[in-house]
């Protein structure tokens, strides 16, 4: 946080101050597209600035837009599911899908191995979660 504070803080505060001269001395037209995206800026700054005062904030999110899009894209294709539980079952595989992907496993393998070791996962369906499928097929 302080590197950030020591070099992006005062780039940013340039960045706020010449956002603002844009639409106070009418350089950009506030209601073009640039002025509303400018406007949009003011207007999130401290949520936009939040790594320079939250220890450990992340610069993006792009891990949820990731999975938002992933999640559109499903609801999309979701149109062409003949039943409602097609839809259901492809809502569970898309569901596995995302979870296997943001524990950065392969959904694939972890299918394969609940396959594998169906017996062991009725006794004790807790341990093959795809966060810890690995230690318990070990």
């Amino acid at each position: 946080m302080a590197y950030h504070q020591e070099h992006s803080g005062p780039l940013m505060a340039d960045l706020l101050s010449w956002l603002e001269k844009q639409l106070n001395e009418h350089i950009v037209e506030p209601n073009s597209g640039l002025g509303k995206a400018i406007a949009y800026m003011i207007n999130h700054w401290p949520e936009l600035t939040r790594f320079l005062k939250v220890p450990g904030a992340p610069l993006d999110n792009n891990i949820c837009e990731r999975s938002l899009k992933q999640s559109l894209l499903h609801r999309k294709n979701s149109l062409f599911y003949k039943t409602e539980h097609g839809a259901f079952v492809g809502d569970m595989f898309m569901s596995l899908i995302q979870t296997c992907n943001l524990m950065r496993g392969n959904p694939f393998d972890y299918l394969v191995s609940l396959l594998n070791n169906a017996t062991e996962l009725r006794t004790d369906p807790s341990r093959w979660m795809p966060w810890n499928y690995k230690t318990a097929s070990a």
